[in-house]
């Protein structure tokens, strides 16, 4: 951790994890980090250091590869073991282990499974592969929707019939909207997702702190971002006047990205989707319209129901808890003994944005 001690000296974060000092010498403030890149930063830098026991933060659902529920890994896998079939995905999908399998071992097994950097890079394989099924794993928040929307609007104007979307994105607002409801973990306020609010904007987040008299800031994720969303998160606390406050205004708008939400808006509609750790949530997903159910995955190659059963380890995972903000990583009986980032047994100590893998490689072995 050389670098941190180093980064230490900068003047804006040592002025900021000051302030932070003298606001939380009088009591406890518990904030979630929403969005895995901030778990992700918050451990990478050291930030646990700069900021004072009284100010906890604990991880939420913001990882997308964390939420995906075991039942789409499942289908996935068996997507893969279909002929002439084959499964692009974003990297760190296919370690998510299911059942009895994973997209790896298919892979090592002889399914054809490959790594896109894009989803238009998906369709660039349907384009060279006619005589296969191509299948994309649209997995993520707001922050892919877009890229995924134009790739299926890319696919419909140059009549690529072989490519299909196998969807499991999700609304980053009802998620927040159900751990509020559930009451399971007493918040302060939500630091909330930088790279998501580019595109829904600032003003959703507004009836969340109404409704909940929550505090909301958006931040963005160099450490003075963070540093400085904890900061303006205090102050709301403090005052006892929840609001929204925008640290990140170089990069999000109170109204977000008006162009990327009508691509939204024309590929998708809203449903119900299941989320690991938290369950079923009303309104939380976006699913294909059917006006472009040609591009359906689960409408053009429809799967078998999964059974769902875990085997012995993965019942001991505490992955859904972790995302539910209900327990910090090394609480959970396997962490770092049997569940490492070389061996890992749930996605939250696979996905580089997981909590888990986080505490893992910037906190435990650095201790």
């Amino acid at each position: 951790m050389k670098y941190v001690d180093e980064f230490r000296t900068l003047p804006r974060v040592k002025k900021l994890a000051q302030a932070i000092q003298r606001l939380a010498r009088d009591r406890a403030f518990t904030f979630m980090e929403v969005c895995g890149s901030h778990t992700h930063s918050f451990a990478r830098f050291g930030l646990k250091k700069l900021i004072p026991p009284a100010v906890r933060l604990i991880s939420g659902p913001g990882c997308p590869v964390c939420v995906s529920d075991q039942e789409y890994i499942d289908t996935a896998i068996w997507y893969a073991q279909q002929p002439d079939t084959v499964i692009t995905t974003f990297g760190d999908m296919i370690r998510v282990p299911g059942t009895r399998s994973s997209l790896e071992e298919e892979r090592s097994a002889g399914a054809d499974v490959r790594i896109v950097y894009s989803p238009e890079d998906a369709v660039t394989v349907a384009a060279e592969n006619p005589g296969k099924k191509i299948i994309f794993l649209a997995v993520g928040f707001e922050t892919t929707a877009p890229a995924i929307a134009l790739s299926i609007l890319k696919a419909r104007q140059e009549k690529c019939a072989n490519i299909f979307f196998f969807t499991a994105l999700k609304k980053i607002i009802p998620g927040m909207m159900f751990i509020m409801r559930k009451k399971q973990v007493r918040l302060d306020g939500f630091l909330c997702p930088g790279h998501v609010s580019a595109i829904i904007g600032v003003d959703v987040y507004k009836n969340l702190a109404e409704k909940h008299h929550i505090s909301c800031c958006v931040a963005g994720f160099e450490p003075t971002d963070i540093l400085e969303g904890i900061y303006m998160l205090l102050q709301q606390a403090l005052a006892k006047k929840p609001t929204v406050t925008n640290q990140y205004g170089r990069v999000v708008v109170a109204g977000g990205n008006n162009r990327a939400q009508r691509i939204i808006e024309e590929v998708f509609f809203p449903s119900d989707e299941s989320w690991r750790g938290l369950g079923t949530i009303r309104r939380s997903g976006l699913r294909i319209r059917p006006a472009f159910a040609g591009f359906d995955a689960c409408k053009k190659i429809k799967p078998p129901p999964q059974k769902k059963f875990l085997p012995a380890l993965q019942r001991q995972c505490r992955c859904g808890d972790v995302l539910a903000g209900l327990l910090r990583p090394p609480e959970c009986s396997l962490f770092a003994r049997r569940c490492t980032p070389d061996k890992p047994v749930g996605p939250c100590m696979i996905s580089a944005e997981g909590a888990c893998h986080a505490s893992y490689r910037f906190e435990q072995q650095c201790r």
